[in-house]
């Protein structure tokens, strides 16, 4: 009895075969926008879970006001009434 053949080639993963059905659909810009608009998703979640780290850590120190209190904007210093 003979073992069965070992396959040579990888299967590809999903985000390969997607990236490969994306660059047969689309043209170069709308893939390029697609990408930037998903780095810029990205990059938005990263700055929200940084907001909430530094507000976890500002409300545990002692001595600062909690967020909710401080203004949302500081008058300017160069304008006069």
């Amino acid at each position: 009895m003979q073992a069965a053949p070992v396959r040579a080639t990888a299967i590809p993963s999903f985000t390969t075969a997607l990236r490969a059905v994306e660059s047969l659909l689309m043209s170069g810009g709308q893939r390029t926008a697609r990408r930037n608009a998903w780095t810029s998703v990205l990059e938005d979640r990263r700055r929200a879970k940084d907001r909430v780290e530094a507000e976890r850590v500002l409300d545990q120190t002692p001595g600062t006001p909690p967020l909710s209190t401080l203004p949302l904007s500081t008058p300017s210093l160069t304008t006069r009434p």
